[in-house]
């Protein structure tokens, strides 16, 4: 079966699940892995991935050639030439400008799929002294590669005010897998949910100033952090005097399990001052999979998966006010809530069933090769 090559230069970090779930469908491509970086999920990938420098024929010291100066290994070439790559699929646009050169040395399309930051931070495309290799890159990307799909339609408009041209761009939305059942097992409790990186944009010094307003005005809410990164200090320390567990990085059944026991989950993301902005977070989707209600921010593409008082509840951003009324009425209006979820269902398996969206994924990447 020919393959595509998936780059995913840090391949692969426990929050990216989402990577290799796009190609759980697929049935006239193979999905193989290429990075430069093992992270902890790279076992799960299985026989079909590879890390350059440790591939056989590779070595280390050719991975910053590879990187800075867009030197392909003949090894690398010839590795992905026995498996029949007949297309290089990167994730981010970072990804895309490090692969642009090994879809060159193998004569075969290029596609990058944006996922949020990626489009909207300004570092990303600021002119400096010294450019990165995606801003080196970036005209030549832009000219050489089949298709940029977006993960939401916000991420599509930011690369159109960035000046790509419009013929490049779709939008493709990322799926999640459906559990067969999703009728909750016991009346939903007094734990909110939030899950990601301890980062500016994920908002959770929001989450945390919200619960502090509703538990104010006599709600008994309280909340489970679920992730890590570098703002955990400040959280524990705005935390200290109120009912929130940090509980690290959990496996996906772990999150599953918080999910069926939780009252909603909390999506505060917000622009942050460098510019980074969320695309569609899939934890919005695996929570109203699993019959979960999201109350979240009017934040970059959000709104195409939560449509407020009708599958969901959503509030300006930056505004823990309002966000802790959202609360309130979620814990005070069980009828609200329980509406809420059953219309989220019936979106969520319209628009963002994993095998679905991997399925038309496929369709694509066999239409850029000509054999849709």
């Amino acid at each position: 079966m020919p393959a595509v090559l998936v780059y995913r230069d840090r391949l692969l970090a426990p929050p990216e699940s989402f990577v290799p779930r796009q190609y759980v469908a697929f049935q006239r491509l193979r999905p193989l892995f290429l990075g430069s970086r093992r992270d902890v999920a790279f076992e799960a990938l299985g026989a079909d991935a590879a890390i350059l420098g440790e591939l056989a024929g590779t070595r280390p010291w050719q991975v910053p050639l590879f990187k800075q100066l867009g030197i392909v290994p003949s090894a690398l070439v010839r590795w992905a030439r026995e498996r029949d790559v007949r297309i290089v699929h990167a994730q981010f646009g970072r990804g895309g400008a490090l692969a642009l050169p090994l879809a060159d040395a193998l004569g075969v399309p290029l596609v990058v799929t944006f996922h949020g930051g990626d489009a909207s931070k300004a570092s990303h495309f600021r002119r400096q002294m010294f450019p990165t290799v995606f801003q080196r890159r970036w005209p030549e990307l832009q000219r050489r590669a089949q298709k940029f799909f977006c993960v939401s339609d916000h991420v599509r408009r930011l690369l159109l005010e960035r000046g790509v041209r419009d013929d490049l761009l779709a939008v493709h939305h990322l799926g999640v897998v459906l559990p067969e059942a999703t009728a909750r097992s016991k009346p939903a409790g007094s734990r909110l949910l939030c899950v990601g990186r301890f980062v500016p944009k994920k908002g959770f010094a929001d989450a945390i100033a919200a619960l502090r307003h509703a538990r104010s005005m006599g709600s008994r809410l309280e909340l489970d952090l679920i992730g890590d990164g570098p703002l955990r200090p400040e959280l524990e320390q705005a935390a200290q005097d109120l009912p929130v567990r940090f509980l690290g990085w959990q496996s996906p059944e772990a999150v599953g399990q918080a999910m069926e026991d939780a009252l909603a989950l909390m999506v505060p993301s917000r622009t942050a001052a460098s510019g980074d902005a969320e695309g569609l977070p899939t934890v919005v989707l695996e929570a109203q999979a699993r019959g979960l209600l999201v109350v979240a921010t009017r934040h970059a593409g959000i709104p195409e998966a939560v449509s407020d008082g009708q599958n969901g509840l959503l509030v300006p951003e930056g505004d823990p006010a309002a966000l802790g009324d959202a609360l309130v009425r979620v814990e005070k209006e069980p009828h609200l809530r329980a509406a809420l979820v059953t219309a989220a269902l019936a979106s969520v398996r319209a628009g963002f069933d994993a095998r679905l969206q991997s399925e038309r994924l496929e369709q694509r990447l066999l239409a850029l090769l000509g054999n849709s």
